[in-house]
């Protein structure tokens, strides 16, 4: 399809709320599609609407496993427990890393692109990258959730070292 236009940093849009999805229709379909190739380009493990411009309720993810890819409309976190802490970054804040807390173990209710009610129960990196995605269909992003004193930039320098 298409790769979309990400948004960096201090981009407004990257702080609204996005907006749930009344109709799945062949415009939602064509965007998860780009929103996926978008995410595989900059090989990234999640996207959310608003990093491509879009406010709108659907994020993707995939762990680069055998059945780990997932197109989810409207997801909502119904159950998070216990705690761990992980190194994070984000394709809208490129170079930047640091340690955030995330919950171990999640249960995520959604549509998937047939607009069937899907359930994904999700732990460890799975976990992560759920929450960090709805994080940012709130209108969070996790340079704001990372633990003080752990947020760096890294070039490209240091990571061929």
């Amino acid at each position: 399809m298409a790769i979309r236009n990400l948004r960096y940093g201090d981009d407004e849009i990257l702080r609204k709320v996005a907006r749930p999805i009344e109709t799945i229709d062949e415009k939602i379909k064509i965007l998860a599609q780009d929103m996926l190739d978008t995410m595989h380009k900059y090989e990234g493990v999640g996207l959310a609407g608003p990093q491509v411009g879009i406010l709108k309720r659907i994020i993707v993810i995939d762990l680069y496993e055998e059945n780990t890819q997932y197109i989810l409309i409207n997801p909502v976190i119904k159950k998070a427990k216990g705690e761990q802490i992980v190194d994070e970054g984000c394709l809208s804040f490129p170079n930047q890393y640091g340690k955030v807390k995330r919950p171990k173990t999640i249960v995520v209710e959604a549509l998937d692109i047939n607009g069937k009610k899907v359930k994904v129960e999700g732990k460890d990196l799975l976990a992560q990258a759920l929450s960090h995605e709805i994080d940012h269909l709130n209108g969070e992003v996790f340079v704001y959730k990372v633990e003080e004193g752990t947020l760096e930039t890294i070039t490209e320098q240091e990571n061929k070292k």
